[in-house]
């Protein structure tokens, strides 16, 4: 272990050593590491632990600079865990530079499915023991991190003293398709907001995406496409994404002496935007987070997306209608234009073949659940539907919900400690 401080925070690096598959202890092992965060003030007295857990999948813990965002109203009352989830971050990584150390595309494929919600929640029961000398913690879940709290009250709701959970109620029982049927509306409805807060951007996105349809270019190996253009609409769904894709588009083009061309600020800020190389596991995993039973996902976001024939650019094109943005799809062109998922397209192919994903939720475990658990549901969610987040609520005996559209899915890091405040207020009242 190693200690070093920010203002106001100590932090240390932990490092825990975890089985690869759970029902193997004795076998293969991997690193987890964690970021404990304490207040200066309190670092030498014993305080419950908050585990935090981040949204993705694929994305390590937020490093924070001090007591920034919700981590200062956090410190105030716990010592906090700021966990890499398997494979991610300084956790053993996973990606196109190491799995290749796994042999083949089958045996990355087996090896990644070893890295989903129920293996994070064993992870976490076999670190908790060690830092809280077996007092159960609180744990703070965003996005896929709530998946992982609801994982968590299924299968091991002893270790829980309470539950946060900010965007991140999945449904229990959704197959993939059933997600992206519901999303492709979410996402439209978005796209028509930002249409009609940044009217010029209808003409300025038709004419980048013609533009990429012709010339296809390159940025450091990303090859620039059209669907990977409308896939910057991932942006929609936060609470300034909205004007961050339009400062975006606004200098998109350049005049040159051989023509107008896109400039080179924005084929660079599209590949970064694009790009998977610091989340690869997102790509590889999203739709396998939904996966339960005999069903393969079978690429649903991309089988789906042809029942709304409205997001095809080259119909748009064709026609005077409006490019649409995608949102949180992958697909399997992602594959084939990305440098950092090129090398996994085959083991992204038999992740999606699957068909003996567990169940990752036990219904009659949530229907008695007694630890306090309190939800932030935002009330137009593009990336988690509302419906089928209240539909888990009311699942989950003793969950009480913050129904909101003062944020959007980020609120947990622009509202910081008001939305904190909230859920730990109600959690208490409960309890």
């Amino acid at each position: 272990m190693s200690s070093y401080r920010q203002p106001g925070v100590v932090l240390t690096d932990r490092r825990f050593t975890v089985p690869l598959d759970h029902s193997d202890p004795g076998g293969e092992q991997i690193e987890v590491y964690g970021r404990e965060a304490v207040a200066t003030s309190r670092a030498g007295e014993e305080l419950p632990w908050l585990v935090y857990l981040e949204g993705g999948p694929g994305f390590g813990a937020r490093r924070f600079v001090g007591t920034e965002a919700w981590l200062g109203r956090a410190l105030r009352d716990y010592r906090v865990l700021l966990l890499d989830q398997r494979g991610t971050g300084r956790s053993t990584p996973a990606n196109r530079q190491t799995l290749p150390l796994r042999g083949g595309p089958r045996e990355q494929a087996d090896y990644l499915a070893h890295f989903r919600s129920d293996a994070i929640v064993r992870d976490c029961e076999l670190i908790r023991p060690q830092l809280t000398g077996g007092a159960p913690w609180t744990v703070l879940g965003q996005s896929f991190g709530g998946f992982c709290a609801v994982r968590y009250l299924s299968s091991a709701p002893e270790g829980l003293a309470a539950v946060l959970i900010t965007g991140g109620l999945p449904s229990l029982d959704a197959h993939a398709d059933d997600v992206y049927r519901a999303a492709y509306p979410r996402i439209e409805r978005k796209v028509a907001a930002h249409y009609a807060r940044y009217p010029q951007d209808v003409e300025r996105a038709r004419a980048i995406a013609a533009h990429l349809a012709e010339h296809r270019p390159e940025s450091a190996g990303h090859r620039l496409t059209p669907e990977g253009f409308q896939s910057l609409g991932i942006m929609l769904g936060s609470g300034s994404g909205s004007h961050q894709l339009h400062y975006l588009l606004e200098n998109a083009f350049v005049r040159t002496p051989g023509g107008t061309e896109l400039s080179d600020a924005f084929q660079e800020a599209m590949r970064t935007a694009a790009s998977f190389a610091g989340h690869p596991l997102y790509a590889l995993l999203h739709e396998a987070i939904y996966g339960q039973g005999e069903r393969p996902t079978a690429w649903a976001a991309e089988r789906v997306r042809a029942e709304f024939p409205q997001f095809d650019a080259a119909t748009a094109l064709a026609g005077d209608g409006p490019v649409l943005f995608t949102g949180e799809t992958i697909h399997p062109w992602h594959f084939d234009v990305d440098p950092a998922l090129r090398p996994l397209r085959e083991t992204a192919e038999l992740l999606a073949r699957r068909t003996d994903w567990p169940a990752l939720y036990d219904p009659e475990r949530l229907a008695v659940n007694e630890v306090p658990v309190a939800a932030a549901v935002y009330h137009d969610d593009m990336y988690v539907d509302t419906g089928d987040s209240l539909r888990t609520a009311a699942a989950i005996r003793g969950l009480r919900t913050w129904v909101t559209n003062e944020y959007e899915h980020d609120g947990v890091r622009a509202g910081g400690p008001r939305v904190l405040d909230r859920l730990l207020a109600l959690v208490r009242d409960e309890a």
